[in-house]
Protein backbone atom coordinates (compact mmCIF):
# COMPACT_ATOMS: atom_id res chain seq x y z
CA UNK A 1 0.00 0.00 0.00
CA UNK A 2 1.35 3.62 -0.93
CA UNK A 3 1.56 6.41 1.70
CA UNK A 4 -1.20 8.99 1.01
CA UNK A 5 1.23 11.98 -0.08
CA UNK A 6 1.20 9.49 -2.87
CA UNK A 7 -2.22 8.49 -3.48
CA UNK A 8 -3.18 11.68 -2.92
CA UNK A 9 -1.01 13.07 -5.96
CA UNK A 10 -2.06 10.30 -8.05
CA UNK A 11 -5.84 11.02 -7.88
CA UNK A 12 -5.07 14.59 -8.63
CA UNK A 13 -2.86 13.30 -11.26
CA UNK A 14 -5.90 11.48 -12.56
CA UNK A 15 -8.38 14.29 -11.84
CA UNK A 16 -6.12 16.72 -13.90
CA UNK A 17 -6.17 14.83 -16.77
CA UNK A 18 -9.61 14.72 -16.86
CA UNK A 19 -10.34 11.01 -15.74
CA UNK A 20 -12.45 11.51 -12.84
CA UNK A 21 -14.78 8.84 -12.94
CA UNK A 22 -11.75 6.32 -13.51
CA UNK A 23 -9.74 8.33 -10.84
CA UNK A 24 -13.66 7.51 -8.62
CA UNK A 25 -13.19 3.67 -9.14
CA UNK A 26 -9.77 3.61 -8.04
CA UNK A 27 -9.43 5.42 -4.98
CA UNK A 28 -12.55 5.62 -3.10
CA UNK A 29 -14.08 2.80 -0.68
CA UNK A 30 -16.90 1.09 -1.19
CA UNK A 31 -18.70 2.47 1.71
CA UNK A 32 -17.20 6.26 1.56
CA UNK A 33 -19.23 8.99 2.47
CA UNK A 34 -18.99 12.39 0.14
CA UNK A 35 -19.96 15.80 1.53
CA UNK A 36 -20.85 19.17 0.09
CA UNK A 37 -20.18 22.30 2.75
CA UNK A 38 -22.61 21.69 5.94
CA UNK A 39 -25.10 19.36 3.01
CA UNK A 40 -26.49 16.04 4.72
CA UNK A 41 -23.41 13.35 3.78
CA UNK A 42 -24.07 10.66 0.75
CA UNK A 43 -22.88 7.34 1.54
CA UNK A 44 -21.87 4.13 -0.40
CA UNK A 45 -19.82 3.93 -3.54
CA UNK A 46 -22.98 3.37 -5.25
CA UNK A 47 -24.76 6.59 -5.01
CA UNK A 48 -21.58 8.90 -4.78
CA UNK A 49 -20.87 7.19 -8.35
CA UNK A 50 -24.57 8.15 -9.79
CA UNK A 51 -23.65 11.54 -8.40
CA UNK A 52 -20.06 11.82 -9.62
CA UNK A 53 -21.65 10.98 -13.25
CA UNK A 54 -24.50 13.30 -13.34
CA UNK A 55 -21.69 15.73 -12.49
CA UNK A 56 -19.28 14.87 -15.07
CA UNK A 57 -22.48 14.32 -17.91
CA UNK A 58 -23.05 17.92 -16.68
CA UNK A 59 -20.54 19.49 -18.64
CA UNK A 60 -20.38 20.67 -21.95
CA UNK A 61 -16.47 21.65 -22.08
CA UNK A 62 -14.00 21.41 -19.67
CA UNK A 63 -11.58 24.41 -19.85
CA UNK A 64 -8.88 23.32 -17.32
CA UNK A 65 -8.01 22.69 -13.90
CA UNK A 66 -5.10 22.98 -11.71
CA UNK A 67 -4.51 22.31 -8.10
CA UNK A 68 -3.24 25.30 -6.28
CA UNK A 69 -1.88 23.97 -3.34
CA UNK A 70 -2.22 19.89 -1.09
CA UNK A 71 -1.14 19.05 1.94
CA UNK A 72 -1.13 15.80 4.05
CA UNK A 73 -1.40 15.23 7.32
CA UNK A 74 -1.02 11.30 8.84
CA UNK A 75 -4.40 9.91 7.13
CA UNK A 76 -5.63 13.22 6.09
CA UNK A 77 -5.06 14.82 2.43
CA UNK A 78 -6.57 18.87 1.70
CA UNK A 79 -6.67 19.97 -1.99
CA UNK A 80 -6.96 23.31 -3.05
CA UNK A 81 -8.96 23.80 -7.05
CA UNK A 82 -9.74 25.53 -8.79
CA UNK A 83 -11.68 24.49 -12.33
CA UNK A 84 -12.91 26.45 -15.59
CA UNK A 85 -15.65 24.38 -17.02
CA UNK A 86 -18.93 25.33 -19.09
CA UNK A 87 -21.81 23.20 -18.26
CA UNK A 88 -24.60 22.47 -21.06
CA UNK A 89 -26.60 25.03 -21.79
CA UNK A 90 -23.80 27.36 -22.31
CA UNK A 91 -23.13 28.34 -18.70
CA UNK A 92 -19.44 28.98 -17.69
CA UNK A 93 -18.45 28.67 -14.35
CA UNK A 94 -14.76 29.40 -12.96
CA UNK A 95 -14.92 27.11 -9.57
CA UNK A 96 -12.88 27.30 -6.71
CA UNK A 97 -12.82 24.64 -3.64
CA UNK A 98 -10.82 22.61 -1.34
CA UNK A 99 -11.48 18.83 -0.87
CA UNK A 100 -10.94 17.44 2.30
CA UNK A 101 -9.90 13.04 2.19
CA UNK A 102 -9.43 10.81 5.12
CA UNK A 103 -7.63 7.94 3.53
CA UNK A 104 -8.26 4.04 5.43
CA UNK A 105 -6.04 1.17 3.63
CA UNK A 106 -5.46 3.13 1.18
CA UNK A 107 -9.08 4.62 -0.16
CA UNK A 108 -10.65 7.67 0.91
CA UNK A 109 -13.16 6.73 3.53
CA UNK A 110 -14.69 10.05 3.73
CA UNK A 111 -14.52 13.17 1.65
CA UNK A 112 -15.98 17.13 2.21
CA UNK A 113 -15.76 19.82 -0.26
CA UNK A 114 -15.90 23.44 0.66
CA UNK A 115 -17.19 26.08 -1.15
CA UNK A 116 -18.98 29.26 -1.56
CA UNK A 117 -22.44 28.02 -2.81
Amino acid sequence: MSDVKTLDSELNKQILAGDIMGAFEKFYADDVVMQENSADPFKGKALNREREQKFVESIEQFHGAQVLGSAVEGNRSYSEWEMDVTFKGGHRVKMSQVAARHWKDGKIAFERFYYKG
